[in-house]
């Protein structure tokens, strides 16, 4: 029966988790209602939070992983608030975690970490903190190249953040080259039809 109990709160944790799709983050409403939303954000800190762990010499990166996935499944329960509504209010994130992982297979694992994300000490901690930030960048950048100009308007706070918030070296690094970089960059430069394929001129008609 005990077993039994404990499956069907994993698979709750696992519908729970599903739903992270249909919930935006609040700051869409400065920028683009195409802003990412609670499951996209924490995909791309995960791979950012492994590009850091790299710069920054970590091998066992299971545990950053972990962190990345996370750090913001509280606001499944606690909601997302944006720089303004946090002077108005206050969520009890932590009693979210605790019950999102209650008496899942994740329960004594996850809130733990969840905790030390959220006080980074550890360098692990502080990656996925510095990830967190850095995918901010990341979508000003593809919300520029939208035409949607609010990331000129927030260049002054992001370089505060940059130079205050950012706690590894790794991350001010990337945070720079960022600013230079070329959202479409990836596809221009990968192998396409243009470089390599039957529109690549010839060097004799070039």
């Amino acid at each position: 029966m005990k077993q039994k109990k404990k499956l069907n709160r994993d698979l709750e944790f696992l519908y729970e988790i599903g739903c992270l799709r249909f919930l935006r983050r609040n700051w869409q409403r400065f920028l683009n209602p195409d802003f990412a939303n609670l499951a996209e954000h924490p995909f791309r800190v995960a791979w950012l939070s492994l590009i850091l762990a790299k710069m920054e010499g970590v091998k066992n990166t299971d545990k950053i992983l972990k962190m990345a996935l996370v750090h913001d499944v509280g606001e499944s329960r606690a909601g997302d608030v944006d720089y303004l509504q946090r002077q108005y209010v206050k969520r009890h994130e932590k009693m979210g975690i605790e019950d999102i992982f209650r008496q899942t297979s994740l329960e004594e694992e996850l809130p733990v970490l969840w905790e030390e994300c959220e006080n980074p000490t550890s360098l692990e901690a502080k990656i996925v903190k510095d990830a967190d930030n850095l995918d901010v960048d990341l979508e000003l950048k593809e919300q520029e190249e939208r035409g949607f100009s609010i990331r000129q308007k927030l260049q002054d706070i992001r370089r505060h953040v940059a130079k205050e918030k950012l706690y590894t070296q790794s991350a001010k690094i990337l945070w720079e080259e960022i600013q230079e970089s070329d959202p479409h960059d990836w596809h221009f430069r990968a192998r396409n039809r243009f470089n390599s394929g039957d529109w690549k001129k010839s060097e004799e008609t070039s």
